[in-house]
């Protein structure tokens, strides 16, 4: 199904001839501008291994233990015989994307799979006087055993990671150096991770930014993108909650208009509401006041916090750049540490990627 739509969108940009700065034409009157760069710094990609233009992107999101749900994808995407040319991840998509670029999905998915919540305690090696409250060195030994010091451009397929400068909030895409450096500055957690230095940078989560990187790969010359939305199946995170008048116990608002009911009837339900409003208002005062209820820790606010922003984030994003198929696992209940449910998480990848790929068809018809 998608080679079909990849030879036929190929041939449609061969009939068009593509932009004037995607075949390296110049305007008229003005200096040609030289291949292999563009405007904005990123290589030009018309000449890529042979190919006119890479063809289909990846975008894979943040979501830190959600994030074995690209593994699922990815084994459904070589299912179908769909093969990404660009891969653009952010933060945990920067490793899975990362590792499959590398050859390493299997190693990664049998590591994902063999995790215990007592191995991914051992996994966390605190950091009392840094800058993060992880240090992540044991991180970076595993993923340095299999991917030792390769670099990320001598990857079979092209791979761009995503950061964010802590000192500018500038959007960095990382497309060379030592892969699994670039990896860390990727998913380094501010609070969580200690920034990584780069090339005098100090660089954070790319979700800061770009939690799902489609722009990144519609600028590396992919004209099909793909996009992994790890917070798909939130509900509700959207809503704005209006500015309520005070409620006056005396005087319910609104119970005088509702028809076919006499005063003790709305006496009534008047009296339910209060006993719900002073229950309610009793739980709250208990849940701050209490000393046996047991709080929400440092790094659980933080990543809540960081849950609203990144999903309030996504949402501007893919409205302003919307990717042709979005696939959307649902991992909502799986909790960002979470990383000894892989084999869940990995299903739910799978199954949102065999049902989105089922639903591509269209696409077909409408570059035909």
């Amino acid at each position: 199904m998608f080679q079909g739509l990849t030879q036929r969108l190929l041939q449609n940009e061969g009939r068009s001839g593509g932009s004037a700065r995607e075949s390296g034409a110049s305007e008229p009157g003005k200096p040609r501008e030289p291949v292999g760069e563009t405007p904005n710094g990123a290589p030009d990609d018309i000449q890529w291994q042979g190919l006119p233009r890479p063809t289909i992107g990846l975008a894979l999101g943040g979501g830190a233990a959600r994030g074995w749900a690209h593994i699922g994808v990815l084994r459904a995407c070589m299912e179908a015989g769909i093969k990404p040319d660009v891969i653009a991840g952010t933060s945990i998509g920067a490793v899975v994307g990362g590792c499959y670029a590398a050859g390493k999905l299997d190693e990664l998915e049998e590591f994902a799979r063999g995790l215990s919540p007592r191995r991914v305690l051992s996994l966390l090696d605190l950091s009392l006087g840094g800058s993060g409250l992880l240090n992540g060195a044991k991180l970076d030994k595993l993923l340095r055993q299999h991917l030792g010091d390769s670099r990320i451009e001598d990857l079979d397929v092209r791979m761009i990671a995503v950061a964010t400068e802590l000192k500018t909030g500038h959007e960095i895409w990382l497309r060379r150096g030592v892969h699994v450096d670039l990896m860390r500055a990727s998913y380094a957690l501010p609070g969580i991770f200690k920034p990584v230095a780069i090339n005098s940078r100090f660089l954070v989560d790319g979700a800061l930014v770009n939690p799902v990187p489609v722009s990144v790969c519609r600028a590396y010359g992919a004209r099909l993108v793909i996009a992994v939305n790890l917070n798909a199946d939130f509900i509700a995170r959207g809503t704005v909650v209006p500015d309520l008048p005070e409620f006056d116990s005396t005087h319910p608002q609104g119970l005088e208009d509702i028809p076919d009911l006499d005063a003790s009837q709305r006496g009534t339900i008047a009296s339910g509401v209060m006993k719900v409003a002073r229950s309610a208002q009793d739980t709250v005062i208990r849940q701050f006041t209490a000393t046996t209820q047991p709080a929400m820790g440092v790094s659980g606010v933080m990543m809540q916090s960081f849950n609203i922003i990144q999903d309030r984030l996504t949402r501007s994003r893919l409205a302003g750049d919307p990717p042709d198929l979005t696939i959307g696992p649902r991992v909502g209940d799986v909790g960002l540490f979470d990383f000894h449910r892989a084999e869940e998480t990995i299903n739910a990848g799978y199954e949102a990627a065999k049902r989105a790929l089922d639903e591509a068809a269209f696409m077909q018809e409408a570059l035909t």
